[in-house]
This record gives structure tokens, sequence and C-alpha cells, in this order.
């Protein structure tokens, strides 16, 4: 993809300037449990502090405002593992549009409650490739679309957690992403590499969400039943916006288990002090790796994408999995 048809860095500042007041903007602070943990120095922007527990406000508010009178009146749609579907029903209930939310029957207990709770309308389907069938038909029937990551603007509101991040952190080497459809990680790189020079760039997926890594062993987008635990990770396919973005400004992909995602989970509670879904939790393993490919002279940065799980979840998890946090890292030796 030519580098003029990714989301700029413009496109970036403008959605900051449309969604301000509407979102948070999140805080960015150095975490020394993490440090010491890793052994090197590491931020961490925290985006489980957003409205509604996670980074998605941000695209959803931008999209929703960018449209027309006669697109909110018909009323919105989204296709949601359960966070973009939590975001876009709040989003839409403070600006008094109507919302159908299409969610899995994995989708987490609690966004389906809270997205209710907004006042959307929540539909659930036996799996991830039946909601965005149902999504599609629900588009055909009038309403508007509000793609989860298939959507320049969509990726565009997303990247203002880059453009905070950069800003706040603008000495970090190496920034990790978690991934399911690449919205959130597009929208961070293109941000992050046009301010920071020389920056690495790393997506994080769990095995049976790793949509992303699949799409750029092929080269094009390539659909996927997911089986992750992690529903917020498990988009069916990535998009040729989100792959090409991928393919020009990612360092690489890392896929990890299941098992080290709540693992991570885990330590990012013990050592950083935070609760986080292990769609955040997979960073945690996934930093081990990149230390070992970069060296000890890194400083890392992580996007704490949410924080929507629950107590019972987490302790679900525990138990299937046998889980504990991990050991402090040990340097690997040349």
């Amino acid at each position: 993809m030519p580098v003029g048809d990714l989301i700029g860095l413009e496109d970036i500042e403008a959605a900051a300037e449309r969604i301000a007041g509407h979102v948070v903007r999140t805080p960015t602070v150095p975490s020394p449990g993490l440090a010491a943990h890793l052994g090197v120095p590491v931020s961490v922007k925290l985006e489980l502090l957003q409205r509604t527990g996670s980074f998605k406000p941000r695209g959803a508010f931008l999209k929703l405002l960018s449209l027309s009178d006669a697109e909110r009146a018909a009323g919105v749609v989204a296709v949601s593992g359960g966070n973009h579907g939590v975001a876009l029903a709040d989003a839409a209930g403070s600006l008094g549009v109507a919302a159908t939310i299409v969610m899995p029957e994995s989708a987490p207990r609690r966004s389906v409650a809270t997205a209710r709770a907004a006042g959307a309308t929540v539909t659930l389907t036996p799996d991830m490739q039946g909601a965005f069938a149902l999504t599609t038909e629900l588009q055909a029937g009038g309403l508007t679309l509000v793609h989860p990551f298939d959507d320049p603007l969509v990726v565009a509101g997303q990247g203002t957690v880059g453009l905070e991040f950069a800003a706040d952190a603008p000495d970090v080497t190496d920034v990790l992403v978690s991934i399911g459809g690449g919205g959130l990680i597009a929208g961070v790189a293109a941000a992050f590499r046009a301010l920071v020079p020389g920056v690495r760039v790393w997506g994080v997926e769990t095995e049976g969400a790793d949509a992303m890594a699949r799409a750029l062993a092929v080269g094009a987008p390539v659909s996927i039943a997911p089986t992750s635990i992690v529903s917020t990770l498990s988009a069916p396919h990535v998009s040729t916006l989100t792959l090409e973005h991928a393919q020009a400004l990612l360092e690489d992909v890392i896929v990890v288990p299941d098992a080290d995602a709540v693992r991570g989970s885990l330590t990012l509670a013990e050592e950083a002090k935070m609760w986080t879904e292990p769609a955040a939790g997979c960073l945690v393993p996934a930093a081990q790796q990149v230390l070992d490919r970069v060296g000890p002279d890194a400083r890392l940065g992580l996007v704490v994408c949410g924080g929507n799980v629950t107590a019972t979840d987490v302790a679900g998890w525990v138990e299937r999995f046998a889980a504990t946090p991990f050991a402090p890292r040990v340097p690997v030796t040349p």
C-alpha cells in the first residue's frame, strides 16, 4: 500500500480535535513494578481508564460525529466481541442515536448487560461469523454500519491513543499493542511512526484469535473460526485496510497461548496494580519475547487496551489453566 494511502498524522490530529470533550485523555505513567519484572523501563498507556473501560469510544464517537443527519436518524448497527459494542452503545446514547449491537454468545455477559443498560438493542448469535453475517443483513435493511475496524475514521479515532502516548513517552523504543481486527494497532502505529523516529511497533494476538498473523503470512485477509477465550480479540478476519497498515508499519506480530494471556493479566494485577482483561494481559509474555529479540537497552511502551473482565471470569480462567503470574524475566545471554 503506498504510504500516502495510510492513515496520516493529520487525520489522527483532526480526530483528536473532533472527539475532545467526548472521551478521556487517559494517563501515561511509568510502571516501576513492570520495570522491575521485565528488567527495562516500561511506560503504560491506561486505556482501561477510558470511558466504558477500553479504547473503543474514540473510534465510536468519531464515526458517530461524522455521520449525516439521515445516517444518524436511520440508527446504527455494529458487530462486537464486547468492547466495541459497549462503546458504541454508550456513544450513541450520549448523542441520541438508536443503536443495535450484534454479539456472539461468547461475549462477556457484563458487556451485553452494559450495552443494554446504555439503551442499545443487543442481539446474540451462536458465533462471531454469525454476528458479522447478521450485521450485514441489518445494514442492508437500512441501519448505518459502525464497523469495529474496517473504517478509516475508526482507525483515525483509535490512533489518538498513539498520538497521546507518543507525546507523553517519546523515549520508548518498542510499543506493544493487542490486535483484534487491527484498528487500534493501525492507528497507534501510524501516530508513533510519524512522531517517534525509529520506534518499533509490535502486534500481539492470542492463539485462536490470530487473524492478523495469518493474513500477514499469506499477504491477504483470511477467514478464521476464532477459538480463543479472549473474545475481545476474536475477529474472524482483519480487513485490507488494517492489514496494509500492519504490512507497512509493524515490526512483527507475536502470538501467545490463552493461558499466557491469563498469566499476563495476573502479572499485571500483582506487579503493575492493574485489573486487565486477557486482551491486555497477552502483552506481558509478548514483551518478554520482544526483549529477547531486541536486547536490554529497550524502553517499552504497552497500550493497556481494556479492563472489562469480572472476577468470576478471571477465577474461571485461573482454574481452567492452573494459571499463576509470570516469574521475573531472566535476560537471555548471548
